[in-house]
This record gives C-alpha cells, structure tokens and sequence, in this order.
C-alpha cells in the first residue's frame, strides 16, 4: 500500500505543469506610428493583426526626392502579408511587457532613431507605448525590426518605381536588398513577394537582377 501511495506521488510530481492559456486574440490589433523629420517618408503607420495580415501607410514629408536626388515612392497605401512567426512575436512580446503597463522610453541620452509608438487593441484589453529608444532590450528590438519591416515595404515600392522607369537601377537596388536582407536591416521580405514575383518573371529586365529575386523569393518562403 505504501509503495502505491508512493508511486502515486511520484507520478504526480513528474506531471510537467500545465502551461498558461494564450488570450483569445480574436479582433486584436497592433498599429506602429513611426515619425523622424529628417527622414523619407518621415512618417509611417504599420497595423498588423494576429495571423499576420498587415496595412502599411505613409506621409512623405518636407524631404522630396528630387532634394536626395534619387527615385523615390509617393505615398504608400498598400496592404501586405507577414510571417505568422513574425505576428506571434510582436503579439506576445506585448503580452508579455502586460499591454504596456509601464513606460518603456530609457530617457537614455542616445541618437535620435525616431518615435515609434507601438499601440495594442484587443478583448483582453489596450495600451500603448512610446519611445525613441527603449529600456526594455525586447521592445527596443521590436521597435528596429518594425523599422525593418517598413523599410523593406518602401523598397519594394521603389522597386516598382524602377521596373517603370528606371530598369537599369535595379541591378544596384537588388544587390542592396540582398544584402541588406542578410544583414538584418531589411525584415520580412515576404511582405514584397508579389514585386518580386513580377520581376523575376520580367523578360526585360537582367538576367543577375531576375536571379536575386527568384533567391529573395526562395529564402523568404523558408523561413
């Protein structure tokens, strides 16, 4: 009888505890608003819900591309598809951090990066945050890859631009996206497949250029 009791116990300690439920995140929602001056587009909003499905807009600003003398998008309204790896970091990272029940600005001296706030909105309820560089190494991580996020949003659109009117430019351009894909400064080239779909099926463009899209393609469905 006592080596059952014993046993008994023993199954229950070795029973892995049960892990906490993730709130329903039926509705929810996470608009980015991105705001630096100096910058083109100098403002952004990025609205991302939970299976990854995603709006991106932007204002241009007093910084006209004939001033950086180069090609650059008007205005961009457009929507666009992340990974649902990439949505479920952004979602618990927030849940994580308690809606933002603190204030996540360092107040640090450091470079000025721009002000992202990051908002949340769901059935288990909201807040937001506002920074220009964070306390938390997390959300300050989140906050560079929603940078990234956009930036690689605004690429694909110039790299619209170019297929028009410029299709020589594009052999740099890609090279850049290439590389900066690699490195981390262009996230979640899955939000530009369908630019990059085109322009790997354009007869009329380099045959270098074709072949970095269709590698973009391949590498942005594998991860």
């Amino acid at each position: 009888m006592k080596l059952l009791a014993l046993a008994l116990i023993l199954t229950v300690v070795a029973l892995p505890a049960k892990a906490e439920p993730k709130p329903s995140l039926s509705g929810a929602v996470v608009k980015v608003d991105f705001s630096n001056p100096g910058l083109t587009p100098a403002k952004w909003t990025l609205v991302i819900h939970p299976d990854g499905s995603a709006h991106f807009h932007t204002d241009p600003g007093q910084v006209t591309a004939a001033q950086l003398h180069a090609i650059e998008p008007g205005p961009i309204d457009r929507d666009a598809t992340l990974s649902q790896e990439f949505a479920d970091r952004v979602f618990d990272t927030i849940h994580h951090h308690k809606l933002f029940s603190e204030d996540c600005e360092s107040h640090l001296k450091v470079a000025f990066q721009g002000w992202k706030k990051i908002s949340y909105s769901g059935p288990d309820g909201h807040g937001s945050c506002e920074f220009n560089y964070s306390r938390s190494k997390d959300i300050q991580a989140l906050g560079e890859s929603f940078v990234a996020v956009a930036s690689t949003i605004i690429e694909g659109a110039r790299i619209e631009l170019l297929m028009q009117h410029d299709p020589l430019g594009l052999d740099k351009e890609m090279e850049y996206l290439k590389e900066a894909s690699d490195d981390g400064r262009l996230q979640q080239v899955c939000a530009i497949r369908d630019i990059l779909t085109r322009l790997q099926d354009d007869s009329g463009v380099m045959e270098r250029v074709r072949k970095r899209a269709r590698m973009l393609l391949a590498e942005s469905s594998s991860k």
